[in-house]
C-alpha cells in the first residue's frame, strides 16, 4: 500500500500588507494555520491593533505573540524566508501596481505575491512585472476568519503549480479554496452574488417585493438550502429536467441590466452606505449595529459548526512553525 501523502502545511512565514479589518482577519487565518506573520502598514498603530486582534481571537494558540511581528517600511521585512505576501491596501489600481512592483523587487523568487482585491484583476495589478507568474488574487470574504471560502485567482501568466500550492496552504489554514482559472471581473463568487443581487434589486425597483421580503426569500428559502448544496448539486437533487424547464420559462424575463438598479444608485448617491454610516436600506443606530454584528457573527459560527465535517480540519494549536528567528 502506498503511504498517504502528508497534509499540506501553511506557509512558514507570511507577510500581510495593509492592516485594517480585512488585513487583521487574514492574519488570524494565517496564524491559526501555524504561520509566522509579519504585519506591514504605513500607520503603525493599525499594525499594532491588528496584532492585538490576532492574539485576542486565538487565545488557545501557544506563543501566539511569538508568531507576530509589526514592521515598517517594507524593506524591514526579513524577506529571504518569506513564502507568501497578502496585500490588503485600498482598492486603487495605481496604488496596488506600485506596491506590487516594490514587492517583486524585494521578495525572493520562491515567494508568492497575492492581492486580496475584491474586483481588480491580478493581470492588471501585476502587468509588465517580471514575476507575474507568481502573482495571484487571494480573495477572502468578510469576516475572513469566519467565512471559509477563499478564491485563488490566476492571472494570464500565473503558474498553475504555484496556484495549487497556494490552495494547499489555504486548506492548511482551515479555509476552503476554490481555483479561478480566468481573471474575470468579480472572479467567481462575486459574479454569482451580483447576478443574484441584480435580479433582487430589479424586483424591488419594479415593486414586486420589499427589501425585507427579498432578504427573507433568500435567507429562509433557497439560500437556506445552499448550506447543504450549491446550485449545481441542487439540480441533481431537484431534477435536472425540472430545473431546465423552469429555466426556459424564467430566463426570458430576468433582468439583464448593465448598470446598478435605481434604488441602489439612489441610496449610494444619498450617502446611505449601510452599517458603517448608520443608514442604508435600514436604520443603524449604535445599539442595533452592535447587536446585529453579534447576531451575524454568532450565526456564522453556528454555520461553521454545522459544516464542520465537510470543512478542512480546524488547525490545532501548535508551536510556531520552524524558521529563522525574527
Amino acid at each position: 500500500m502506498r503511504p498517504s501523502s502528508p497534509p499540506p502545511a501553511a506557509p512558514a512565514h507570511a507577510v500581510v500588507v495593509g492592516c485594517g479589518t480585512m488585513g487583521s482577519d487574514v492574519a488570524i487565518v494565517l496564524a491559526r494555520g501555524g504561520s509566522r506573520v509579519t504585519l506591514v502598514d504605513s500607520d503603525t498603530t493599525r499594525s499594532a491593533a491588528a496584532a492585538a486582534r490576532v492574539a485576542a481571537q486565538l487565545p488557545a494558540l501557544p506563543d501566539v505573540a511569538a508568531r507576530l511581528r509589526c514592521v515598517e517600511p517594507l524593506e524591514a521585512v526579513d524577506w529571504p524566508g518569506v513564502d507568501l505576501v497578502v496585500e490588503n491596501i485600498p482598492e486603487q489600481l495605481a496604488l496596488k501596481q506600485r506596491l506590487f512592483a516594490a514587492l517583486d523587487a524585494l521578495a525572493p523568487p520562491h515567494t508568492l505575491i497575492t492581492s486580496n482585491s475584491s474586483g481588480l484583476p491580478i493581470s492588471q495589478i501585476g502587468a509588465g512585472l517580471a514575476g507575474a507568474q507568481r502573482m495571484f488574487g487571494l480573495h477572502f470574504f468578510m469576516p475572513a476568519h469566519l467565512v471559509p471560502l477563499v478564491e485563488v485567482v490566476m492571472g494570464a501568466h500565473s503558474s498553475l503549480g504555484a496556484a495549487q500550492r497556494l490552495a494547499g496552504w489555504m486548506r492548511a489554514c482551515g479555509s476552503v479554496p476554490v481555483l479561478v482559472r480566468k481573471d474575470l471581473p468579480g472572479f467567481l463568487a462575486n459574479r454569482l452574488q451580483h447576478a443574484l443581487a441584480r435580479e433582487a434589486f430589479a424586483l424591488i425597483d419594479d415593486g414586486v417585493a420589499s427589501p425585507e421580503d427579498v432578504d427573507a426569500a433568500v435567507r429562509f428559502g433557497f439560500g437556506f438550502r445552499f448550506l447543504a448544496a450549491g446550485p449545481v448539486l441542487q439540480r441533481d437533487h431537484g431534477g435536472v429536467d425540472v430545473h431546465c424547464a423552469a429555466a426556459a420559462t424564467i430566463y426570458p424575463s430576468l433582468s439583464n441590466a448593465t448598470e446598478p438598479a435605481r434604488t441602489l444608485r439612489e441610496h449610494a448617491a444619498a450617502g446611505h452606505h449601510g452599517v458603517k454610516v448608520g443608514r442604508g436600506f435600514f436604520e443603524w443606530p449604535d445599539a442595533r449595529r452592535q447587536a446585529d454584528a453579534e447576531r451575524y457573527a454568532g450565526l456564522l459560527r453556528r454555520g461553521l459548526a454545522l459544516l464542520a465535517d465537510e470543512l478542512p480540519p480546524t488547525p490545532q494549536p501548535a508551536a510556531p512553525a520552524p524558521g529563522p528567528r525574527w
